[in-house]
């Protein structure tokens, strides 16, 4: 990955948490006008490129369990959720003078899904060219990293009203949001460096793609406001809009 890649995933999160500092007094409008039209539509990009180019990578090789380990992705994100109280999907859960053992469990579900989604990015280019080949791989590792930036920006806004909302100082508050924006990076670091079979790199990837499933459905399904059921027309052309940008840049 280029140096620009990191910094951009890196700075999303600034970006994200700052807007949940710098917004004060209007974080509320946000949290609820913009927030969730961000949310649909990076959901909906995630889930069409999971559709449109990762999944055909990795189901090209049909010996290496690629769905055992799609599955997997999706049941860690299930148990990860668990901890990280549904930051990813922009969820804010506040609880009021706790002590750092909630915002830390927060940071360790959501530190192990950014570790986790910025292996690929790594990878990607050895993936395809080992399982695709380079005139049959359509698997573009910048389109992963726009759908992983435009997911992270909600994502870290979500995390800095939850903390600041819970009364977490504003040292404690960035010392999450510097960790978190740091873990990507260094999973796509890891990806890099590390040097791994294309068998477990296949895994590796369908792992994410599970992943990215439960994150982007979930997304997609929850309640669209207050409605406890449909959606609504602005969010409906939110979602059609994303999946619409990821099949065009897949094709």
């Amino acid at each position: 990955m280029a140096l620009w890649q990191y910094l951009l995933l890196f700075g999303s999160v600034l970006l994200g948490g700052g807007l949940a500092q710098a917004l004060r007094g209007r974080e509320d409008r946000m949290r609820k006008d913009y927030l969730p039209l961000l949310l649909s539509f990076s959901g909906a990009y995630l889930l069409g490129i999971a559709a449109m180019e990762m999944m055909p990578t990795v189901f090209r090789e049909t010996t290496y369990h690629t769905g055992v380990w799609l599955l997997g992705g999706f049941f860690v994100q299930l148990l990860l959720e668990g901890l990280s109280q549904g930051v990813e999907h922009g969820h804010v859960h506040a609880h009021k003078q706790v002590g750092y053992r909630y915002g830390l469990t927060v940071m360790v579900g959501l530190g192990l899904h950014a570790l986790l989604e910025g292996l690929p990015l790594g990878t990607i280019a050895e993936t395809v060219t080992e399982l695709a080949g380079h005139d049959h791989g359509n698997l573009d590792g910048n389109h992963l990293l726009i759908g992983i930036v435009l997911h992270k920006i909600p994502a870290a806004f979500a995390l800095g009203l939850l903390l600041r909302y819970s009364g977490y100082s504003k040292k404690f508050m960035w010392g999450c949001l510097l960790v978190f924006a740091g873990l990507s990076p260094l999973g796509a670091a890891l990806g890099e460096i590390v040097s791994i079979n294309p068998i477990w790199r296949n895994r590796v990837l369908a792992l994410v793609i599970g992943s990215f499933l439960h994150i982007s459905t979930t997304i997609l399904f929850e309640a669209d406001g207050g409605r406890e059921h449909g959606i609504s027309a602005k969010k409906f052309g939110v979602v059609v809009l994303g999946m619409l940008i990821a099949y065009f840049t897949a094709h």
